[in-house]
């Protein structure tokens, strides 16, 4: 259903791909992660934690930065995963203000048991569209996220 907005056509369009979006977006997160609670993680932890499996140790920074939440917000996620033994913080040793985190062997085994049935989940949330339709997809809304970032708002 199109938007009720009563501006002029170039708006409504806007805002009805805006709304469309959004509700994808979000339904697709909501089914994508569902399995995430059986392993006792939430999604937060669960990009921690895939972050460090495919790329490996990083800063606390450069993890908020790859999985776009805040520093701040992250010192708690990563402290739960730290008190589960999931992780574990070294200071770095070219600048003791900044600490490295990594996966511990226990984070290890439990990112490569999630990731599967994870990697499935998606599949079957874009079974959906055809294989032209996903590459469409992806195309545009890398389009659209590229157009952003350089927007200082």
């Amino acid at each position: 259903m199109p938007t009720r907005f009563e501006g002029t056509e170039a708006e409504r369009a806007a805002l009805d791909a805006y709304i469309k979006l959004w509700r994808a977006a979000h339904a697709v997160e909501v089914q994508a992660n569902r399995h995430l609670s059986e392993y006792g993680l939430t999604l937060s932890q669960f990009s921690v934690l895939e972050a460090l499996y495919h790329v490996g140790p990083l800063s606390q920074r450069a993890i908020a930065r790859k999985i776009l939440k805040s520093s701040g917000n992250l010192t708690l996620v990563i402290d739960n995963l730290e008190r589960d033994g999931l992780v574990r913080r070294e200071r770095d040793a070219r600048d003791r203000r900044v600490f490295t985190v990594s996966l511990t062997e226990q984070g290890r085994a439990l990112i490569m048991r999630v990731m599967p049935p994870h990697v499935a989940g998606i599949v079957d949330v874009f079974a959906a569209l055809d294989a032209a339709e996903l590459a469409q997809l992806a195309a545009l809304t890398r389009k659209l996220g590229l157009s952003l970032m350089d927007d200082p708002a």
